[in-house]
């Protein structure tokens, strides 16, 4: 997954960000120990593999229902696999009793999450290593 999300936000960012930006996003691929400490702190990790153990894209959901990262591979973009894994977080939250979805999206995920119901409440604006990017809080009432 680490690999996964470094390949993404280096190919699939420069469709909406500067590559300064992209840079700065993704420096370098994250460390996997790292990433499976993540994925094993109680959060709900959704992997869509096809080929044996090839990993297509993956999300996650925090208790309090937060999404932290929607990913697919390059390569996979397009063709469904980012939505039917935010399908698939959404069943999981409802099954959860999880009232209130929120997430911090991407100028290149936020028109996904529109279409899965999400409204932007604003625009967020930081800096990842003294550079200026933005994303957008959204959320989505369940029930």
């Amino acid at each position: 997954m680490a690999r996964l999300f470094f390949d993404s936000a280096r190919t699939l960012g420069v469709r909406r960000y500067s590559p300064e930006q992209v840079a700065a996003w993704a420096a370098a691929p994250a460390d996997p120990a790292r990433v499976h400490a993540r994925a094993s702190d109680g959060r709900i990790t959704l992997v869509a593999a096809i080929f044996d153990t090839e990993i297509l894209g993956y999300g996650d959901l925090e208790a309090d229902g937060h999404i932290d990262h929607l990913y697919c591979r390059p390569d996979a973009a397009g063709t469904g696999v980012a939505p039917a894994i935010l399908d698939a977080l959404i069943v999981t939250a409802n099954e959860a009793g999880i009232r209130r979805l929120h997430v911090e999206a991407s100028e290149l995920a936020r028109g996904l999450f529109e279409r899965k119901g999400f409204t932007v409440s604003h625009r967020r604006d930081f800096e990842v290593r003294g550079t200026a990017i933005h994303n957008f809080a959204m959320d989505r009432l369940l029930g």
